[in-house]
C-alpha cells in the first residue's frame, strides 16, 4: 500500500531545504519509505471542509 493522502490523519510538509516531508499523525505508518499499512484501523477520509475549501 502507498500513502493514503485522503486520510484525515496525513500530513505533508515542505521544509525551507525543499525537502517534502509526509507523516501520519497517528504514527500509524512505516517510515521508510513512507507508507499507510494495508487496511489500517485508523483510516478516516478526509472531509474537504476540514481546509476551508468547498467543491
Amino acid at each position: 500500500m502507498g500513502v493514503r493522502n485522503d486520510c484525515r490523519h496525513y500530513s505533508n510538509r515542505t521544509m525551507p531545504t525543499d525537502e517534502v516531508v509526509q507523516r501520519c499523525r497517528l504514527g500509524a505508518n512505516t517510515e521508510a519509505p513512507f507508507a499507510c499499512p494495508e487496511d489500517c484501523l485508523f483510516f478516516e477520509e478526509r472531509s474537504i471542509s476540514d481546509t476551508g475549501w468547498s467543491r
